[in-house]
C-alpha cells in the first residue's frame, strides 16, 4: 500500500515529493560485528561508501534515488557536496534482510529488486531506505556523532533527534543497559563502524534498515485490537467504538500543502527589529498529531478480573466506570460516539491533539537550578494541556523528587518565601499517574502520534478538579496551540533561521492556528529563543507586530469560581507597544478590560523610552531580607493590578543567578478578575491602540489563579 506524497524540508536547496510505502521494521536483534573500527578518511560520504563493499547496495540506491521528482540530481551526488549530513547507512546484509521482510509480508514474491510488481512500488521502497537514512543538518547545525546524540533523560531511555531526516521524520535514539549499544528506531548501530568522519558529515553503519512506520494512530489501534499481545487491546477497542478513527487518521493538512507549494501563502515576512530588518519564515507544513495516555491490558485484566483481554467488552468497561462513579452526569447508553456518553468522555480525556515525545512531555530550560548539560530535573515544573472531546485540563508534572513524569500529580512543595520549590512529600491520593515508556519500535513508531502506557485509571475526577483549583495554573502561551507542538515550532533547538524566526500567516492567507484569529494587518512572529538568554519562561518569545489585532481561545478552568487571569511579560525594550485587552465568551462581542496596557512599563519605571524613564507609580520595590516588608510591597503592587515575576524561572539563560521575581522588567499584570465556568469557552483579544506598525506586542506566560488561592486569609499565594 502506497501512502500519499510527502513534502520534505531536508535541505534548504531542495524540496521534493515522493511516495512512501507502509512497511514494518526489519528485526534488529542481529549479532554485532566486533572487528576493528573504520578510521577517519579525508573524503566525502559518497566517496567513502563507494570504497567499502559492505555498503555497495546502499551506494547503488543513492545513485538511483533523486532528491526531487523534478530534479535529475541524485542523493549520491548530494552526499558528494559540502554540508553536514548524518547517514545511518545500512549494510548489504541489512538491505537484504529488509527485502526478506517484504517477502514475508507478501508484498513481493522474491527478495530481489526485480520482484516488484511495478517500477512505482520499487522506487517507493528505494525512497524508504534512502530518505529515512539521512539527516541533513544544513549549514547551521553540526552532524550527529554518537556523543552529540541527545542524552537519555532520568525518566526515559528514548529521545528524539531534533533535526528530522530527509523523510521529514524525527528519528529516536534508544539507549540500552548494554554498554556501548545504541539503537535508532529499534535498529542497532554497529559498535565498531560508527562515527566515521568524512569531509561533509558522519556515517554510522546500521544492522537494519531504518524505516519508521508511515502508518497513523487509527491504523495502529485497529491492529492492536486484533493482537492479544499488543498491551492495548481494551483501550484501543474503546477509542475505536467512540468513533475516533477518522480523527486519529489525520497527519497533515493537505490544503496547506497545496497553498504553500503553489506560493499562495507567503514563505517569509520581513519586519523592522531592534537591529534593522529581520526576516521570519513560514512553516513549510501543517502537521497534525496526537498523544494517547492509555491504560494497559494488565490494568484492565486486574480491574475486570476473570476475563481475557479479548473477552472484555465495552459493557464491562462501562460497568466498571459506573461502579466508581466516573463522570456521573454522562449518559450510560451505547451511543459511544456522543460527547455526552460515559465512554466517550472517558477516552477523550486520555488524548491530546498534539504529539509529545518523551523529552517534550515537560519542557525543561531555565527553571531554577536546571543545568542544560546534565538535564537533571530540579524544581517542580508542570505543563497544562487541553484534552480532546469535552475541553478539560490535564496536568503533566516532573520534579527531581518525582522520579518520573506524572499526570495530575499534586505534591506538597517547599513554596515558602525562602523555600526551594522542591517536593517535600506527596500524599498517596495525590501522587498522580506515572507515564510509562512508549514502544517506539517497528510499526509502533507511527507518523502522527505516540501511545504512552499508564497503569492507573485516568479520569477528570472531582478530586483532580479541586486540586487544580487550589493551585495557580501557569502555562507558556505557545503551549495553547497544538500546531506549535506538531510542527516543532515551540522552543525549537534547531539553530537555522527558518526555525528560529517563525512567521504565522494571517487568516486571509490561511488559518494556521485553529485557536487564534489573526487579522490581515497583524504580523505574528515567534522566536524559540535558542541560546538567546532572554528573561522569559522557557526562553522563547512571541513578538507580534504591525497594527495588531488577535483573538485567542483560552484553556478551560477546572471549577466554576472567581479567577484572576494574569499576563506576564519581559517589559524591557523601547519597541514594545500599547494594547487594549478584551475578554468574554462571545468571540464577536468581547468586552474591554480596563484601560489600555503599556507594555513598556516595568516595575521601577513608567516607560522604557530613551531619555524618558520616570519612576514607577505602581509601588514597586525590590525584595529585602524582611519578608513582612516584601509581603507589603506585593500587596501594594496587587492593588495597582501588578505582580512581580515568578520565582520559578531564571531571568535569562539556564543557570542565571537572577530570578524573574528579582528582575524589574519581569512583570505580571492582572488583566481580569471574573467568574468563570469550566463548561464555557472564553477568549482574549488584544488590539493595538498606537497608530504605529513598528511597535511590538509581547507575551510570555499566562496564569489562572482562583480566589481561594490569591485571597486566602490563612495561606497567602506563594511567590513561585
Amino acid at each position: 500500500m502506497i501512502n500519499q506524497p510527502l513534502l520534505s524540508n531536508m535541505n534548504k536547496h531542495f524540496l521534493f515529493v515522493f511516495a512512501i510505502a507502509i512497511f514494518a521494521l526489519v528485526g534488529c536483534s542481529e549479532d554485532i560485528d566486533t572487528s576493528s573500527r573504520y578510521v577517519f578518511k579525508e573524503e566525502t560520504i559518497s566517496s567513502y561508501l563507494s570504497k567499502h563493499s559492505q555498503y555497495s547496495e546502499y551506494f547503488r540506491l543513492l545513485g538511483e534515488v533523486t532528491v526531487s521528482k523534478n530534479s535529475e540530481t541524485n542523493v549520491g551526488q548530494l552526499l558528494s557536496a559540502r554540508g553536514h549530513y548524518t547517514v545511518f547507512a545500512p549494510t548489504n546484509d541489512a538491505i537484504q534482510a529488509y527485502l526478506d521482510t517484504l517477502v514475508r509480508q507478501g508484498l513481493i514474491p522474491e527478495a530481489n529488486w526485480d520482484a516488484f510488481p511495478s517500477d512505482r512500488k520499487r522506487d517507493s521502497i528505494m525512497n524508504v531506505i534512502v530518505f529515512n537514512s539521512i539527516i541533513d543538518c544544513g549549514d547551521d547545525y553540526a552532524e550527529y556523532q554518537i556523543n552529540s546524540f541527545p542524552p537519555q533523560t532520568t525518566t526515559s531511555k528514548s529521545v528524539e533527534i531534533p533535526v528530522p531526516n530527509m523523510n521529514d521524520r524525527k528519528l529516536t535514539v534508544q539507549y540500552t543497559d548494554v554498554a556501548d549499544s545504541l539503537l535508532i528506531n529499534g535498529c542497532v548501530i554497529d559498535v565498531n563502524n560508527r562515527d566515521i568522519l568524512c569531509i561533509n558529515g558522519i556515517i554510522h553503519a546500521m544492522h537494519s534498515v531504518v524505516s519508521p512506520s508511515n502508518n497513523t494512530m487509527d491504523y495502529l489501534l485497529k491492529k492492536y485490537i486484533q493482537d492479544e499481545n499488543s498491551n492495548y487491546v481494551v483501550s484501543a477497542k474503546i477509542a475505536d467504538a467512540c468513533g475516533l478513527s477518522e480523527v486519529l487518521s489525520a497527519w497533515r493538512d493537505e490544503t496547506y500543502e497545496e497553498l504553500y507549494e503553489g506560493d499562495k501563502i507567503k514563505s517569509k515576512e520581513t519586519s523592522v527589529g531592534d537591529s534593522g530588518n529581520e526576516t521570519f519564515y513560514t512553516p513549510e507544513h501543517r502537521y497534525i498529531g496526537f498523544t494517547f495516555f492509555a491504560e494497559t491490558d494488565e490494568f484492565w485484566t486486574q480491574a475486570i478480573p476473570g476475563k481475557n483481554v479479548k473477552d472484555i467488552t465495552l459493557e464491562d468497561v462501562m460497568g466498571y466506570l459506573d461502579g466508581l462513579g466516573v463522570y456521573p452526569e454522562a449518559k450510560r447508553d451505547n451511543n459511544y460516539k456522543s460527547e455526552d456518553n460515559l465512554l466517550y468522555q472517558f477516552i477523550t480525556y486520555h488524548l491530546l491533539p498534539e504529539r509529545l515525545s518523551t523529552n517534550r512531555l515537560v519542557y525543561h530550560y531555565n527553571e531554577k537550578g536546571y543545568n542544560l548539560n546534565n538535564k537533571t530535573p530540579t524544581v517542580a515544573v508542570m505543563e497544562f494541556y487541553t484534552t480532546m472531546g469535552k475541553r478539560r485540563l490535564l496536568k503533566i508534572f516532573e520534579s527531581r523528587e518525582s522520579n518520573g513524569v506524572y499526570l495530575n500529580r499534586f505534591p506538597n512543595l517547599d513554596n515558602e518565601r525562602k523555600g526551594t520549590y522542591h517536593e517535600l512529600s506527596c500524599d498517596p491520593d495525590k501522587e498522580g499517574i506515572l507515564i510509562g515508556e512508549p514502544n517506539m519500535e517497528g510499526e509502533n513508531d507511527i507518523r502522527n502520534g505516540i501511545i504512552y502506557p499508564i497503569n492507573k485509571l485516568l479520569y477528570y475526577s472531582d478530586e483532580t478538579r479541586d486540586n487544580m483549583q487550589k493551585q495557580r495554573i501557569r502555562w507558556s502561551v505557545p503551549s495553547m496551540w497544538p500546531e506549535f507542538m506538531n510542527n516543532d515550532i515551540r522552543c525549537s533547538t534547531i539553530s537555522d533561521e527558518k526555525h528560529q524566526y517563525v512567521y504565522i500567516p494571517t487568516d486571509d492567507q490561511y488559518k494556521y492556528l485553529e485557536d487564534v484569529d489573526i487579522s490581515k494587518d497583524t504580523k505574528f512572529f515567534y522566536w524559540p529563543g535558542y541560546n538567546r538568554g532572554w528573561a522569559n519562561m522557557q526562553g522563547d518569545e512571541m513578538t507580534i507586530r504591525g497594527i495588531t489585532d488577535c483573538i485567542m481561545r483560552l484553556p478551560p478552568v477546572p471549577r466554576r469560581g472567581t479567577y484572576e487571569l494574569r499576563f506576564a511579560i519581559q517589559s524591557g525594550g523601547e519597541r514594545r507597544g500599547m494594547v487594549q485587552f478584551y475578554w468574554g465568551s462571545n468571540k464577536e462581542k468581547l468586552a474591554a478590560m480596563g484601560i489600555p496596557m503599556d507594555l513598556r512599563q516595568a516595575g521601577d519605571n513608567t516607560l522604557h523610552v530613551p531619555g524618558a524613564d520616570p519612576p514607577s507609580d505602581i509601588g514597586y520595590e525590590k525584595d529585602t531580607d524582611d519578608d513582612d516588608f516584601n509581603a507589603e510591597v506585593d500587596k501594594r503592587l496587587r492593588n495597582n493590578g501588578f505582580m512581580k515575576g515568578c520565582n520559578q524561572y531564571c531571568a535569562g539563560s539556564p543557570g542565571a543567578s537572577e530570578m524573574m521575581r528579582d528582575n524589574t522588567n519581569c512583570i505580571r499584570r492582572i488583566i481580569i478578575r471574573e467568574t468563570m465556568d469550566p463548561d464555557v469557552t472564553y477568549y482574549i483579544r488584544f488590539k493595538t491602540v498606537l497608530d504605529d506598525d513598528t511597535r511590538f506586542f509581547y507575551m510570555d506566560y499566562l496564569e489562572y489563579c482562583a480566589k481561594e488561592v490569591y485571597d486566602n486569609p490563612e495561606k497567602p499565594e506563594d511567590i513561585w
